[in-house]
Parts: C-alpha cells; structure tokens; sequence
C-alpha cells in the first residue's frame, strides 16, 4: 500500500494551499482518511479526517478554514487550507484506516507546509 502525497509548499500567511493524498495497492476498503501535521519540536496532531459514511471532524485551531474531501472512487482525499497562518507551518501526513478486521492503519511521507509572516 501506498499513499503518495502532493501540494505542499511555502505560501505567504492568509493564501491557500491543496494537499493531495492517493492511496494505491492492495487496499480493500477504507473507513477513515485523514490528514494530520507535525510542526518542529511538537507531537503530531490530528488536522482533520472524513469516514467513508460522510462524518468529518476537524482540529479546532482549522475550523472555518480548512476544508477535508475525499474521492472514494479514487482513493483520494483533499484538504483544502484557506486563510493560512504561520502556527500552520508543518510538515502534513496522510492517514488512512482500513474498514477490516483487524484494521489497518498507513501513513504517508509527509509534505513540508511552510507559512510566511
């Protein structure tokens, strides 16, 4: 299994960026997809995850401004981050958990998310 991540980058604060996740292999069904971050010195943190029945939840401090979408089709999920600040400064994993028994939990390399003041 594989998730291959996509569209961080360095942004000025109060721009947007769009992170890509797919997940490609022998993966069989997915419950949850996610994304959290890990900013230097810090645990990591949960941003946001969506399940496969439509519930998403997401981290306070992104409320209002980051946005997770997933295509079930294609075993992708997006976060779309508006309004960006430079506390959003990390680098952004990928998460997905598989619907199996037991489940499966895969994570993905990582993409730099860096916010200038």
């Amino acid at each position: 299994v594989q998730l291959v991540e996509s569209g961080g980058g360095l942004v000025q604060a109060g721009g947007s960026l769009r992170l890509s996740c797919a997940a490609s292999g022998s993966i069989f069904s997915i419950n949850v997809m996610g994304w959290y971050r890990q900013a230097p010195g810090k645990q990591r943190e949960l941003v946001a995850l969506a399940t496969s029945g439509g519930s998403v939840n997401y981290a306070d401090s992104v409320k209002g401004r980051f946005t997770i979408s997933r295509d079930n089709a294609r075993n992708t999920v997006y976060l779309q981050m508006n309004s960006l600040k430079p506390e959003d400064t990390a680098v952004y994993y990928c998460n997905v958990q598989t619907a199996t028994i037991p489940s499966y939990n895969y994570w993905g390399q990582g993409t730099q998310v860096t916010v200038s003041s």
